[in-house]
């Protein structure tokens, strides 16, 4: 990979993602360009207690959108029936089902797996954002950034 001058640094990724929007909206090639997250850490948010209601209200809502897509997708393979109640009923079919066997996927896995207690989201987390840019279009994108505020 090929030296990438830094053209600004952030302290949040969205801030990063920001500047580079900014580039693209004035016509620079941001396809030469990039973001790189320094001194990263993993970051858990713990979202609460896991419990075998919560493991199968997830399962069921994962299984509703399974069951949406085969009740659409039913029709397709039935055959055409000429009425469009049947197209609903087979929607709704699929929902129902879908659900149930997510759920019932999801209480099961709860019940196996005994995992730590809780349910949580992690994250990758940096502690600075520096936006690069290819060594031959470095110095416009940083002209552009000062130019505008968008340099930290």
């Amino acid at each position: 990979m090929e030296d990438r001058p830094v053209i600004g640094t952030y302290s949040t990724a969205e801030q990063a993602k920001k500047a580079v929007g900014f580039l693209a909206e004035n016509g620079f090639p941001v396809e030469r360009s990039g973001i790189v997250g320094h001194d990263l850490r993993l970051v858990e948010t713990v979202m609460g207690r896991a419990t075998a209601g919560r493991a199968a209200a997830a399962g069921a809502a994962t299984g509703l959108w399974f069951g949406l897509i085969i009740g659409l997708l039913m029709p397709l393979f039935a055959g055409s029936t000429g009425s469009t109640g049947s197209t609903g009923a087979l929607v709704l079919g699929g929902l129902a089902y879908g659900a149930l066997f997510g759920a019932a996927f999801g209480l099961v896995t709860y019940l196996v797996n005994k995992g730590p207690g809780f349910v949580s989201q992690q994250a990758v987390v940096a502690d600075r954002y520096d936006v690069v840019a290819d060594a031959a279009v470095a110095d416009d994108a940083r002209n552009l950034l000062i130019k505008h505020n968008w340099r930290s």
